[in-house]
């Protein structure tokens, strides 16, 4: 039945592929309008192109027109031959219909899947000119640095044809060569050099040390690859620490105090559950349960709690009650009863609620004191603001000196409550 309404009305590809036609009968047509220019007013449209954004008109009513001038660019340049990357290559392309959509499908934000020789590094051009006529820039992103070069060198002669700067990021690239490729209409590069030019970016003491510009418009070549395969490896860099935020000191005594009173109220839970346990009643016997599970959770290498365990029946009965709370969702409503909760399978000790007033009270501090920000939803708050570089690098050093300062909190926090 699938296959016969696939057949009849096609896939949902297909039929966002009937969509773009019209757009693609329109490129066409302008096209054939600019086959009259000469080549110094076929130039002349980036201009005019850029001063039509400034009065206000948007990259999407302009993507027939631009895209028209990419495709007239390249058929002009047919026959020329050029050096990329060291080898020589003549220019022998000008875009398909298919190529035209791929190049629109990319404009969207969508992925387009393209084999090997579909012409997808042609089909990047065009939104590539589109967005970087905004005057932010554009960036290509792909897998390694020998494609980066060939393509923004082999690519490189449509933009320039028509007016635009190129550039090319490199492994080893000082800093004032990066400065000024990232000042180019359209950057081409690794998703490494791009991710670390980011990091070092958000370490710089001061705006003179930033080489990237905001971020606009990005193709990624490779997607899968580069935001699956090689996004399974952390990029991270490290630098001296400005000054120490180091915690230990300070809150030696009030984390030690936390951690004397949750081991307080433990023993307190267990000798309860014992009762409780000693009645010999179906209801005692699950709040028993309960009291256990809460002991478990705040100290589970409680000498007690250990001995407890090994009577018959208590663990299978923690267990009972433990999965009646994760079956009901109430199981922060149990923590919070807590100072602080280990979870020994995860390895992870976190802070409840009153356990970070408590150390508030203790401390004089905040409350907020152990929580660490987003640091992605940080800086993308602080990229998306309406202020100036300077302003925004200031903002996010901010940021990192709270999560750094949390950070070591945490850890003197973690240190004296990790169970032995």
């Amino acid at each position: 039945m699938l296959s016969f309404l696939n057949k009849m009305f096609g896939s949902k590809s297909d039929r966002q592929v009937v969509k773009f036609l019209p757009m693609v009968a329109e490129i066409n047509q302008v096209f054939e309008e600019y086959e009259a220019l000469s080549d110094e007013e076929l130039q002349a449209k980036t201009e005019e192109f850029r001063g039509r954004i400034a009065e206000g008109e948007t990259v999407d009513e302009l993507l027939p027109e631009a895209f028209a001038a990419v495709k007239s660019a390249c058929k002009r340049l047919l026959g020329e031959t050029w050096e990329a990357a060291g080898t020589k290559f003549t220019w022998d392309m000008v875009p398909y219909d298919v190529q035209l959509i791929g190049g629109i499908v990319l404009h969207q934000g969508r992925i387009a899947e393209m084999a090997t020789g579909e012409g997808k590094t042609l089909v990047a051009t065009m939104p590539l000119y589109l967005n970087a006529l905004e005057g932010k820039g554009a960036h290509l992103i792909t897998v390694n640095d020998y494609l980066a070069l060939r393509d923004s060198e082999w690519m490189g002669k449509v933009f320039k044809f028509l007016g635009l700067t190129v550039g090319c990021i490199q492994s080893n690239m000082p800093y004032d060569e990066r400065y000024k490729v990232y000042r180019c209409d359209i950057t081409y590069g690794t998703n490494n050099e791009f991710g670390f030019d980011y990091l070092r970016d958000n370490m710089a003491i001061s705006i003179d040390g930033v080489v990237q510009r905001s971020h606009h418009f990005a193709i990624v070549d490779e997607v899968d690859s580069v935001l699956i395969d090689e996004a399974r490896t952390p990029l991270i860099i490290s630098g001296p620490v400005a000054r120490s935020t180091h915690k230990f000191g300070e809150l030696n005594g009030h984390v030690s105090k936390l951690v004397r009173r949750q081991s307080e109220m433990v023993t307190k839970l267990v000798a309860e559950a014992e009762k409780l346990l000693a009645t010999e009643t179906a209801d005692d016997e699950y709040e028993a349960g309960i009291k256990i599970l809460l002991a478990h959770k705040g100290a589970p290498r409680n000498k007690r709690l250990l001995k407890l365990a090994q009577e018959t029946g208590t663990q299978k009965l923690r267990m009972r009650v433990e999965n009646d709370y994760l079956r009901d969702k109430k199981t922060t409503e149990l923590d919070e009863q807590l100072y602080f909760v280990i979870d020994e399978q995860q390895h992870t000790i976190n802070l409840t609620e009153i356990g970070r007033e408590e150390l508030a009270r203790s401390t004089r501090g905040d409350a907020e004191m152990f929580i660490l920000p987003d640091m992605a939803e940080e800086m993308s708050r602080i990229e998306g603001m309406d202020v100036d570089d300077e302003v925004k690098l200031e903002m996010r050093l901010k940021v990192e000196d709270v999560y750094i300062s949390r950070s070591e909190q945490n850890q003197t926090f973690r240190s004296y409550c990790a169970p032995t």
